[in-house]
C-alpha cells in the first residue's frame, strides 16, 4: 500500500518528448490575467471546496486554454497540486478534467478514505505488567481522538497525535515521546490503517524544588504555596496548580515552573521554579459612588516584605458620606498545611440612619482554602459606642470567637452562570471574658445561578440569620439590618431593621429572599428583572418582609458584573436608584 501523500502517475501526466510545445511554460507576467478556473465538484463538502479556492494557486490560469496542449498542460498542473491538497481530507483517488467555457473544473473525488483500524503500541517503562500500567494503557487507547469508522484527514491526524502525547506527558511519563507513527493509506480499497508507537521512557517523580529571581523572599516563601512533595509522582497539573498559586499571591508579577525532563533523573526531578518579584511597596488612591454610602476617597498602602519577614501589609483610610474608616491588616505567609494566620486593627465611625456608631477593634484570623470550601476562624475584640438623636446610648464590648464556612461550586467565580455559594458563620460570646453578654450568633447566606436556554439565567439569592443574647449589650456587628443594592432594593442602606427613636438599629433576625431573571442580550450587557423580600427584627411577631421589584442593566466587567437597578419598595411606596461605581489609580 502507498504511503501517505505517495503521488500516483499515470500515463497522460508523462511528458510527451517528441513535441517541445507540450512542456510547461514559464510563468506569466502578473500583469496578464487569463481567468480564472471555476470548480464543479458535487462530491466534495462546502468546507473543503472553500480550502481548495483559498490554497490552490493552480486554479489561476496562467495562459489561454486555446488548444489542447494548453489544457493538458493546466490540468497536468492542477492535478497534482490538488491531488495533494485532497490527499489532507482522505480523498486519495481524484479524477479531473477541465470543460466548457468559461473553463470549468470537473472533480471526481472518489471513496473518501476512512480509518479502518488504530493500533497504538508502548515501550519504556509504561509496557510494564504491572496493574495501574495497564489500565493506564487502555486509558491512553480509550483517549484516542481518531477512532475506526472516522474520516481520515492529516489535521486530525497531526492532532490526535499530539493529544495522545500530551495525555501520555500529563502524568508520571514526562519524557515521554512519540517513537513512529504511521498512516498506510490504500487508496484502491479506500482504507487507512494507522499505527502510533508511544516511548514513555521512565516513570518521574518530584525532587527538590529550585528557584531562581528572588531577592526580596527566600526559597522557603515559595515552598509555602506548593503542595508539591518530594517523592511524590510527577503530574502536570500539580505544576500548573503551584503555578497559579505563586501568580494569586502578592509576591511575584510573573512564575514559571518547568520540571526537568531528563530521564537520568526522574527518580527525583528537579522543579525549577523562576520568577519576577512584585514591587514590596504600593501606594494607591480610589474613588467611587455608590447608592448605599455615597461618594468614596480612599488612600491605600501595601507593602508585601514588612520588616523583612515577607509578611503582607495592607492599610487604607476610606472616607464615605455615611462612614468613615481606617485599618490595617497583617498576613503571614502561609503554613506548609495550607493554613494562613493574620491579624488586624480597625477604627469605624458610620451614621448610617441616624444610628452614630463609633467602633474600634482588633482581631486574628486563621483561613485555608482547600479546593472550593474557605474555613475561616476568627477572634475579635470590638468596643462601640452608640449615639441616637445627640444621646451617647450605650457603649458595648465583646470578645467573639467566629467560624466561617464558604462553598464555591460555579462556573466562573468572577463571572458566574452556573452553580452555587453558600456562606455558613456561627460565633458568640461570653459574658465576663471581656464581653458585656453572653451571645450566639447564626448566618446562613446561598446564591444559586441557573442557566436558561443559551444566555439567559435565574439567580436566587437568600441570608438568614439568628442572635440569642441581650441586644443591647452587643455591637451593631453582631445583630442584623438590611436594605440597599445588595440586599433588598427599593429601600435604603440599612433601612430595615428595629426602630429606637429616630435610628434604625441591628435586630436579632434576618430574612432575606430575591429572584432576579437577567437577559443578556447585547454580547457584555444584560437586562435583569428582580423581586426582593427581608426584614430585620427583634421577634417573630415583629417580623415583617418589605417588598421590592423593578429592573435594571448589567455588565460584565473583567472584575464581575455591575449593577444599575431601578427599584419601587411597596412598603414606602417610593423608587429607588441602587448602583455602585469605583475607580482605583
Amino acid at each position: 500500500m502507498p504511503a501517505l501523500g505517495q503521488d500516483a502517475v499515470d500515463a497522460e501526466d508523462a511528458p510527451e518528448a517528441a513535441d517541445s510545445s507540450d512542456l510547461p511554460l514559464p510563468e506569466a507576467p502578473l500583469a496578464v490575467d487569463h481567468g480564472r478556473l471555476v470548480i464543479e465538484a458535487p462530491g466534495l463538502p462546502g468546507p473543503v471546496l472553500e480550502m481548495l479556492e483559498r490554497h490552490a494557486r493552480s486554479l489561476q490560469l496562467r495562459e489561454p486554454l486555446d488548444d489542447e496542449r494548453a489544457e493538458r498542460r493546466t490540468l497536468r498542473r492542477v492535478r497534482r497540486e490538488i491531488t495533494d491538497l485532497l490527499a489532507t481530507e482522505g480523498w486519495f483517488s481524484p479524477q479531473f478534467d477541465i470543460v466548457g467555457s468559461p473553463p470549468t473544473l470537473r472533480i471526481e473525488p472518489g471513496v473518501r478514505t476512512t480509518i479502518a483500524a488504530v493500533n497504538i503500541e508502548f515501550s519504556g517503562e509504561l509496557a510494564g505488567e504491572r496493574r495501574e500500567q495497564a489500565e493506564r494503557r487502555e486509558a491512553l487507547r480509550a483517549a484516542w481522538r481518531l477512532p475506526a469508522g472516522e474520516p481520515f484527514r492529516q489535521a486530525d491526524w497531526s492532532a490526535a497525535k499530539q493529544a495522545l502525547l500530551e495525555e501520555l506527558t500529563a502524568r508520571d511519563y514526562a519524557a515521554g515521546v512519540i517513537a513512529d507513527s504511521r498512516a498506510d493509506i490504500d487508496p484502491d480499497s479506500a482504507r487507512a490503517d494507522l499505527t502510533v508507537a508511544l516511548d514513555s521512557g521512565p516513570a518521574f517523580r518530584f525532587g527538590d524544588i529550585e528557584a531562581t529571581g528572588l531577592a526580596l523572599h527566600d526559597l522557603d516563601l515559595v515552598k509555602r504555596y506548593s503542595t508539591i512533595k518530594a517523592g511524590d509522582p510527577y503530574s502536570t497539573e500539580a505544576v500548573l496548580a503551584f503555578e497559579r498559586a505563586l501568580l494569586a499571591s502578592p509576591y511575584f508579577s510573573s512564575v514559571q515552573i518547568l520540571a526537568d525532563p531528563d530521564p537520568a533523573r526522574a527518580a527525583a526531578t528537579p522543579v525549577r521554579v523562576a520568577v519576577t518579584e512584585a514591587p514590596s511597596r504600593r501606594l494607591s488612591f480610589g474613588a467611587g459612588l455608590s447608592s448605599n454610602t455615597g461618594y468614596r476617597g480612599e488612600v491605600g498602602w501595601s507593602d508585601n516584605n514588612l520588616f523583612g519577614q515577607s509578611w503582607l501589609l495592607n492599610s487604607a483610610v476610606r472616607l464615605e458620606q455615611l462612614r468613615q474608616i481606617a485599618f490595617a491588616d497583617v498576613m503571614l505567609p502561609p503554613h506548609e498545611d495550607g493554613y494562613r494566620d493574620s491579624f488586624g486593627v480597625l477604627a469605624e465611625n458610620a451614621d448610617i440612619q441616624d444610628l452614630i456608631t463609633k467602633r474600634v477593634g482588633v482581631g486574628v484570623v486563621r483561613a485555608r482554602l482547600r479546593g472550593d470550601i474557605e474555613i475561616r476562624h476568627s477572634l475579635s475584640l470590638q468596643r462601640e459606642q452608640r449615639e441616637i438623636d445627640g444621646l451617647v446610648q450605650s457603649t458595648q464590648q465583646s470578645l467573639a470567637a467566629n467560624t466561617s464556612w464558604t462553598w464555591r461550586r460555579v462556573d466562573d467565580l468572577f463571572n458566574p452562570r452556573d452553580g452555587w455559594v453558600l456562606n455558613a458563620q456561627v460565633g458568640g460570646g461570653l459574658k465576663g471574658v471581656l464581653s458585656d453578654a453572653n451571645f450566639l450568633r447564626g448566618y446562613l447566606k446561598a446564591q444559586w445561578f441557573i442557566p436558561v436556554g443559551r444566555r439567559d439565567q435565574l439567580i436566587l439569592r437568600g441570608e438568614a440569620g439568628l442572635t440569642g443574647g441581650q441586644t443591647d449589650a452587643l455591637p451593631q456587628d453582631f445583630l442584623f439590618r438590611t436594605g440597599g443594592s445588595t440586599t433588598v432594593r427599593g429601600y435604603d442602606y440599612l433601612s430595615l431593621g428595629v426602630r429606637q427613636g429616630s435610628a434604625i438599629v441591628g435586630g436579632r433576625a434576618l430574612g432575606v429572599a430575591s429572584v432576579e431573571y437577567v437577559h443578556w442580550g447585547w454580547d457584555q450587557w444584560g437586562a435583569a428583572f428582580f423581586i426582593d423580600a427581608g426584614d430585620a427584627a427583634d421577634s417573630r411577631k415583629d417580623f415583617n418582609p418589605a417588598y421590592g421589584v423593578g429592573a435594571g442593566v448589567r455588565w460584565r466587567s473583567p472584575a464581575g458584573p455591575i449593577a444599575f437597578d431601578l427599584a419601587y419598595g411597596e412598603r414606602e411606596r417610593q423608587w429607588r436608584p441602587h448602583f455602585s461605581l469605583s475607580i482605583a489609580f
